[in-house]
């Protein structure tokens, strides 16, 4: 214990390896505690190596001096102080994206779980992504039609916008969900010459990338089974992590997600419709990380970050400046108690542009969609948008 050794360069070309720590000092939760660690960086990837010889990830989340506090992605359960060796790459998480991942169902870490081929990157993306200049933001003009009338009549969504989907337990949002990904499309603006509102060869460049986090398997199933016997599953990439799955994993899962659908926006010239579920439980595994960090809490026991956490996430949602995708976001959440103060979905107003709020009297008097219009908003809609009447 104690012992840090140094490791060779790697050959050109790959990731190079810094240090190896045989440093474990104590674990809580999904963390894991490192002492007398030389210059770590937060966000570093580290490969973790059990006595058993099995390999893990993680990823710095706070360093203090020569101390060391490393996230683990696949859990902590195994990890000791005496076997355990974690060793420093000196690169952040990035994840690989190709075009052909349209079609294909990965797990909340991006590795594909669809038994079909393997995914020959294109590129490797830090999962972060990178922020948007706002000077060269492009102000929405068209829309995105989700065949759902108290959507894209009342409430019509623009294409960059981002909107969320107020639900609680018991509602089907997991319904509505799937019947946006069968539905929707692009509209376009009206030209003098034109007499179509239908995007026409646009339709070619629509894309979906589907985020489920901490879904149950029945849930999971569902969401495959309804893009796979409807024909959606061509135009939609798929991440599912499930509820079993670690905590951690859940908190990048949407990030991933994201990095993809920028990928498909900016570089493939596609417009990408991002859908988010649940967001309220990835704010609960960020909650269980901070209290494993012992944060001072905030709200109801969540990070006092919870604000600007959140606004990393959604605004990555819009339209670039001379660039020809677009990505607009529809994330979902489902409120405690039907309590639409809680923080999760307090917060998420603050930095949307909108809600759209499903009811549950409408519900229970078995109207379907239970979209209640009055207290839905769409701050983008009065542009000058097509409407579908």
């Amino acid at each position: 214990m104690g012992v840090a050794q140094n490791i060779p360069d790697a050959e050109e070309g790959t990731l190079e390896i810094g240090m190896e720590y045989r440093t474990v000092s104590g674990v809580a939760g999904p963390l894991v505690i490192l002492d007398k660690v030389k210059g770590p960086k937060f966000q570093e990837i580290v490969n973790i190596r059990l006595g058993d010889g099995t390999t893990r990830r993680g990823q710095v989340l706070e360093v203090d001096g020569e101390k060391a506090v490393v996230q683990v992605f696949e859990g902590t359960s195994g990890i000791d102080n005496k076997f355990t060796t974690v060793q420093f790459t000196g690169e952040v998480l990035k994840t690989p994206v190709s075009l052909d991942m349209l079609g294909r169902i990965f797990n909340g870490s991006g590795k594909p779980i669809d038994n079909g081929p393997p995914i020959l990157p294109e590129a490797y993306l830090d999962i972060s992504g990178s922020s948007i200049n706002p000077s060269e933001r492009t102000y929405p003009e068209e829309m995105i039609q989700t065949g759902i009338s108290t959507i894209d009549v009342m409430n019509s969504i623009a294409r960059g916008q981002k909107i969320p989907l107020f639900s609680a337990a018991g509602l089907p949002h997991n319904e509505i969900a799937a019947q946006i990904c069968r539905q929707a499309g692009l509209v376009k603006r009206l030209e003098k010459s034109d007499n179509l509102l239908e995007g026409g060869g646009e339709e070619d460049n629509f894309a979906i990338v589907f985020a489920a986090m901490g879904v149950n398997m029945e849930t999971a199933q569902f969401f495959k089974r309804d893009f796979e016997e409807n024909g959606s599953m061509e135009r939609v990439t798929l991440f599912l992590n499930l509820a079993n799955d670690p905590t951690i994993e859940r908190i990048i899962t949407p990030r991933i997600a994201l990095t993809t659908a920028e990928y498909l926006a900016y570089e493939c010239g596609k417009h990408v419709l991002v859908i988010l579920t649940d967001m309220s439980s990835y704010a609960d595994a960020l909650r269980e990380v901070s209290a494993a960090r012992e944060e001072v809490p905030g709200r109801r026991g969540y990070p006092g970050y919870m604000y600007t956490d959140l606004a990393t996430i959604y605004e990555r949602a819009g339209r670039i400046e001379g660039r020809k995708g677009s990505i607009t976001q529809i994330p979902i959440l489902t409120m405690p108690n039907d309590d639409i103060t809680h923080p999760t979905p307090d917060l998420t107003g603050y930095i949307t542009e909108g809600q759209i709020y499903i009811d549950r009297q409408l519900y229970n008097r078995q109207i379907y969609p239970p979209i209640n219009v009055l207290p839905s908003l769409s701050r983008l809609m009065k542009v000058r948008l097509i409407l579908l009447v």
